[in-house]
């Protein structure tokens, strides 16, 4: 199939795997980087050079925003590739934008921003697509508030979202209540701006790009285990950030749909080049470890800042395990294709303290146990968990709603190639959003898609 993500709508298949998966692709540029590489360059001084940034739809809808708020950002082509340049404005060198600012289904995008903005001395507006203005922004706009931005949006904290900036930013000191890297870049994005120390406090360390990357800028940054428990991380407000090139390493949540392709599909032999191996973000690869799949990490290395390396994947057999609640913030992102692997293993897979799931771009938990259900695999939801019993063979035979979500969406089309009949899609389109040139990688392996009515 030749069709483009980016234009490809309805329903879609992929035809059973009768061929192991084989060869070598590197995934689409990490999203939570790639965000970050624009947005805190375009709060430096100075010009940066980003490559290997995710063109999907999350990350072009931050780019259009910086654009909107006065930030210089631009791409090339390169001989290597796109090469993307930020032209950042310094802390206070936005301006207000002319528009109101659309953030598509990206809520780091909105998040991130919010806080930002909350510390620029401007007023925005920002709206999403529909799943977006169900998500809760709450959880940002309630520290943010605190450190002396306003905010006027609908109820429960939802877009479409009115910010004015804090005049003076007041440090803060924070104990997050969920282990989230959206909330806590949104503090410190807006402690930037502010006089003294900003503090968070999360109950388990989440993914850690931004303190990584303000680190590289020149911002006085620590962080490591809390005095009472949890993870403490403290900025130290109004340095001088210096625009950095960034390289940014390939998505290991995206790498996530390959991998997983490989590890079920018997005999294939797959290597996935690039990966970011950030600890924070490493818990897929060591619970498919735990279950038995065959993963082994090749050329360790780092780029830009971050841990990558080479991975080479083949098909496995695959045993049901617990998945300890401590991991959910290495790899809440990952559940979905998880799920999809337990569905193969022998034995039940069992997986608690994932509540965050449930205010994802869709509920991730619901959606995964009524698509696995109707596919006939053995599920059980909880609040906070999801519990799947693995079979020999998955009966299939259904279309699942992706409920505009792509992780849905893939995590999906990946179990139709095990299915002993088709699993449809009922929309392609929500993939663009993360991994746009998803159908010619997993294309390149081996994988036959197909466009279903």
């Amino acid at each position: 199939m030749s069709q483009s993500l980016r234009t490809l709508h309805g329903p879609l298949s992929v035809r059973r795997q009768t061929q192991p998966l084989a060869g070598a692709a590197r995934p689409p540029g990490d999203k939570s980087i790639s965000h970050r590489a624009l947005l805190l360059n375009a709060l430096a001084v100075g010009r940066a050079r980003v490559t290997g940034l995710l063109e999907g739809e999350d990350v072009l809808a931050m780019a259009a925003a910086l654009r909107a708020l006065g930030a210089g950002v631009a791409r090339e082509d390169g001989p290597d590739g796109p090469v993307w340049t930020v032209d950042g404005v310094g802390l206070h060198g936005w301006h207000e934008p002319a528009d109101v600012l659309d953030m598509g289904n990206s809520g780091t995008a909105a998040r991130l921003l919010a806080g930002a903005i909350a510390g620029a001395r401007i007023t925005a507006f920002m709206t999403g697509d529909a799943s977006l203005r169900k998500r809760p922004m709450a959880r940002v706009i309630d520290p943010l508030s605190r450190m002396g931005a306003r905010f006027v949006a609908r109820a429960g904290g939802r877009l479409p979202l009115a910010i004015q900036g804090a005049l003076e930013v007041a440090p803060l000191d924070y104990a997050s209540p969920v282990a989230s890297a959206q909330v806590k870049s949104a503090i410190l994005l807006a402690g930037l701006a502010a006089p003294g120390l900003t503090v968070v406090t999360e109950p388990a360390m989440s993914r850690d790009h931004t303190e990584r990357m303000l680190a590289r800028m020149g911002a006085e940054i620590v962080s490591g285990p809390g005095p009472d428990g949890g993870w403490r991380v403290a900025l130290a407000g109004q340095p001088e950030l210096t625009a950095i090139d960034i390289d940014v390493p390939a998505d290991p949540s995206s790498a996530a749909f390959p991998m997983v392709a490989a590890v079920i599909t018997p005999g294939s032999d797959v290597r996935l080049d690039h990966v970011g191996l950030n600890p924070a973000r490493a818990g897929l690869i060591e619970t498919l470890l735990e279950m038995g799949a065959r993963i082994e990490i090749l050329n360790r290395r780092e780029s830009g800042g971050e841990p990558v390396g080479d991975l080479r994947v083949r098909g496995s057999a695959l045993t049901g395990v617990v998945v300890p609640a401590a991991r959910a913030a290495s790899m809440i992102d990952e559940y979905p294709i998880l799920a999809v692997a337990a569905a193969t293993a022998s034995g039940v897979t069992h997986m608690p303290g994932i509540h965050e799931l449930r205010v994802k771009e869709t509920d991730r938990i619901a959606a995964m146990a009524k698509g696995l259900a109707a596919a006939g695999v053995a599920v059980e939801e909880a609040p906070d968990a999801l519990t799947v019993t693995g079979a020999a063979s998955v009966r299939g035979g259904v279309t699942v709603s992706a409920e505009l979500d792509h992780r849905i969406a893939m995590s999906f089309l990946a179990l139709g190639l095990i299915a002993e009949q088709p699993i449809v899609i009922d929309d392609a389109a929500p993939i663009a959003t993360s991994f746009p040139s998803f159908i010619g990688l997993m294309e390149g392996l081996g994988v036959t898609f197909e466009a279903a009515s």
